[in-house]
């Protein structure tokens, strides 16, 4: 009996001295072998979706997508500039152009008009091609317009996009100055507002997509050059764009007779700004008008019921460059 038990004893022990050695078991379907092969390579930091380099990528993406719908948008036809005074004031402000037209065998010319004799000399010297042509023909090309026998043509205005002003203002080294005008329609104060701005060191200038002029061959020439030398932006929603730059650190400033302050008690032009002027008569539009930050007033006299917009842009631009030395 105490051999039997012995032997029990024995069997007890062997049992439990293997339960603890591992069993096989069913499989894993590959999932450690996986686990220890690793992630792989670390994506680039523009394709991790939380990463601050994909998101300024995406900006980016979004921002160029944006700038050409709004190229395409903006493909307008050349424009025909006509008569013997602008097309000679157009020659000599070196607006861009693709062909200067003169009617052949035009007796109202004279022959010896000394402006057309410029012109062909001014479009000779910039390699511009000389196309004469029949009366019939240019009367048919200017829609029968008066045309004096002479005629330019102005290829569409390449618009930068409202973004790229800032990167301009960033490359200068000074403080953001740009002009954004509300619902412009007369070409002669868009290049009046062109003319000053840019004697003023302002980065640039922006102008509504719709219902506002745009750079026409008019526009060009009362710049008196200056276009050549200051970018103008088309937006495809002034408000958007202004919102834009408020987020990059301007503030927007608005002109209007019934303002929040005079223009002599601002004191922030030497900051980042954005001014924005409203159209003629009409003056700022509700919406553009709760973007803006401030709204300045500038002080006339009684009988005198409001400016110019392109005089109370130059007074304004005139006191932001006062801030600034």
């Amino acid at each position: 009996m105490g051999a039997d038990l012995m032997a029990g004893n024995s069997q007890r022990r062997g049992r439990s001295a293997g339960a603890g050695k591992k069993t096989a078991t069913s499989g894993t379907g590959g999932k450690n072998r996986r686990s220890l092969a690793g992630r792989g390579a670390t994506p680039k930091a523009t394709d991790r979706p939380h990463h601050p380099a994909y998101k300024a990528a995406k900006a980016a993406a979004a921002r160029q997508d944006n700038r050409q719908r709004v190229q395409r948008r903006n493909a307008e036809a050349p424009e025909l500039l006509l008569g013997r005074n602008p097309v000679l004031e157009a020659l000599r402000a070196s607006i861009p152009a693709t062909a200067l037209y003169v009617v052949t065998g035009d007796t109202s010319r004279g022959g010896t008009d000394e402006r057309i004799a410029e012109s062909v000399q001014l479009a000779a010297d910039r390699g511009l091609p000389l196309l004469e042509v029949g009366k019939a023909e240019f009367d048919r090309m200017s829609d029968h317009a008066l045309h004096q026998g002479i005629g330019l043509m102005v290829p569409p205005y390449d618009y930068a996009h409202p973004d790229d002003l800032l990167d301009i203002a960033r490359d200068s080294g000074r403080p953001p100055l740009i002009v954004a005008l509300d619902g412009v329609t007369d070409p002669r104060n868009l290049g009046a507002v062109i003319r000053s701005a840019a004697a003023f060191d302002a980065h640039g200038l922006v102008v509504p997509e719709r219902r506002a002029v745009g750079m026409t061959g008019s526009a060009w020439r009362t710049s008196a050059g200056a276009a050549a030398r200051l970018r103008v932006a088309r937006a495809v929603n002034l408000g958007r764009s202004l919102a834009s730059y408020q987020d990059a650190g301007l503030q927007t400033v608005g002109l209007a007779a019934d303002g929040d302050m005079g223009i002599h008690e601002y004191d922030g032009f030497a900051d980042p700004v954005a001014l924005v002027v409203g159209a003629e008569g009409a003056g700022l539009s509700r919406l553009v008008r709760e973007r803006c930050d401030v709204v300045l007033s500038i002080p006339i006299t009684k009988d005198t019921e409001s400016l110019n917009v392109s005089v109370a842009a130059g007074i304004a631009l005139y006191a932001a460059a006062s801030a600034r030395r």
